[in-house]
């Protein structure tokens, strides 16, 4: 565990927290630092863990999962994450499953060309992703007409602006709090490989 707080141990938590841990633990069965370290207060470890699984694992969601987790790369790259894309990109790699179109895309995103390796709606979507991440006051009618017009329907834009949205709150967080991958096991598939 690793933080610029202090993170609560199983261990050391009380009943109310072990309630909170029991629902935050991942399917490898541990907890990781981006809930941990809303030890001290549990209820926003609870509300974080339903914004999260809401915005990105709800099966409501007609966005791709390897999409959703490429956008979310793509916020966490623009913020500087590297939390969040150590998770979310092996995710997203994993995902593809074609190691060439990843090194494509990982290339595009760093570079802040995605329109190197993606057309058309995903596109769209990741020019959408980098305006409400870097310039979110100047969103206008025109950007979701945008998606609209490149075949995005509204319940995925709504979708994507969920993720986006969260990401950047996420991001601001742990960055904040000089959070960690130390103990964590990074990547949603780890156990997989």
């Amino acid at each position: 565990m690793s933080a610029w707080i202090e993170m609560i141990g199983d261990e050391d938590a009380s009943e109310e927290l072990l309630d909170v841990l029991k629902l935050a633990r991942t399917p490898h069965g541990t907890v990781d630092n981006v809930m941990r370290v809303h030890s001290l207060r549990p209820n926003t470890m609870k509300g974080h863990v339903v914004l999260y699984r809401a915005a990105l694992h709800d099966d409501a969601n007609t966005i791709p999962m390897w999409f959703q987790e490429t956008i979310s790369s793509y916020v966490s790259i623009l913020n500087d994450c590297p939390y969040s894309l150590a998770n979310h990109w092996a995710n997203a790699k994993h995902l593809m499953g074609d190691e060439k179109r990843a090194d494509a895309v990982e290339k595009a995103l760093h570079t802040r060309q995605p329109e190197n390796a993606f057309d058309g709606a995903e596109l769209a979507l990741l020019q959408y992703a980098e305006k409400l991440t870097l310039k979110p006051g100047e969103m206008v009618q025109s950007d979701v007409q945008s998606l609209k017009d490149a075949g995005v329907p509204d319940g995925e834009i709504l979708e994507a602006n969920q993720i986006i949205g969260y990401f950047n709150y996420v991001n601001r967080c742990l960055n904040g709090l000089g959070v960690t991958t130390d103990g964590d096991i990074v990547g949603y598939y780890a156990s997989d490989e």
